[in-house]
């Protein structure tokens, strides 16, 4: 029976994948993947919530009107990849209160990441490829590449925070384990978090799993192209097996925005200076 964390994929239809808060049993995230064929149109009121919506692959136009029936904001050809392992997405974020239409000039699929918002003044922004920002993490067969869309230095949003990884074959990521579950910061701030998996070639699959100190939870999860895994709590590392490129896109929201988290003591001795060997040497 799989695991009540992973939410798996549909094969066909509009709709991939849909995770509600109510669904998850939390507050915050909602997370959304859709295909549009070209042609095709998809309208979005955001309420009280804001919106990231990422143009995962394909080209979209978007339109968003505000609450006060002025003239509509208009984003043409939105999105130049043709998979999520080349490049730079483009995005656009949207306040509550407002409508949003989108209008597939290519085949496309879309992520619709969501977030309560607060009562600031916002500002819907077009966020391409250019603005985001590109990372390395780790070292040997735990590196990663890293595309922050809305990290929690961008005043741009409320709570919502949106991140892309690639993960090489045969590499684990989001490791050593961390959780970002308390919210005592400047230690460790309350997050809760989605990964949507995307695998290359896409008959692969991954691994994650979510666990906490006490295993009180303790879910293994085989992750196939487009499953989405919920983690309310604990640490949640993900691997990679051989042959394989592993794609996420990681939602995060919680009362603060601001992602502090702390790594599993048990593994966190192999972040330390000459811990482990270097890449292509073995150990004696």
């Amino acid at each position: 029976m799989p695991s009540p964390l992973l939410a798996k994929a549909a094969q066909a239809g509009r709709t991939i994948v849909d995770v509600t808060p109510e669904r998850a049993g939390w507050t915050h995230v909602g997370f959304q993947a859709l295909r549009l064929a070209a042609g095709e149109s998809h309208a979005v009121a955001t309420a009280e919530r804001e919106l990231c919506l990422v143009v995962l692959n394909g080209t979209v136009d978007i339109s968003v009107a505000g609450p006060e029936g002025g003239a509509p904001q208009f984003f043409q050809r939105v999105g130049v990849r043709t998979s999520v392992f080349e490049g730079a997405p483009a995005s656009v974020y949207v306040p509550p209160q407002h409508q949003v239409s989108v209008v597939a000039s290519k085949d496309a699929e879309l992520a619709l990441c969501t977030a309560p918002c607060d009562d600031q003044p916002r500002q819907v922004r077009l966020i391409p490829p250019e603005a985001t920002r590109a990372s390395v993490r780790g070292q040997g067969s735990n590196t990663r590449y890293v595309c922050d869309i809305l990290p929690h230095d961008d005043p741009t949003a409320a709570h919502l925070l949106v991140v892309e990884v690639v993960t090489p074959a045969g590499h684990s990521s989001s490791y050593p384990p961390h959780k970002h579950d308390q919210q005592t910061p400047p230690t460790e701030t309350l997050l809760e978090e989605t990964y949507y998996h995307r695998l290359n070639p896409p008959q692969g699959f991954a691994f994650q799993r979510v666990y906490t100190d006490d295993r009180s939870l303790d879910e293994a999860c085989a992750v196939e192209n487009h499953d989405v895994v919920m983690v309310p709590r604990g640490y949640h590392p993900v691997t990679v097996p051989h042959g394989y490129d592993s794609y996420y896109l990681n939602v995060m929201a919680g009362p603060q925005r601001l992602w502090v988290f702390k790594n599993d003591p048990q593994h966190e001795w192999m972040l330390q200076p000459g811990a482990l060997p270097a890449a292509g040497q073995r150990a004696r």
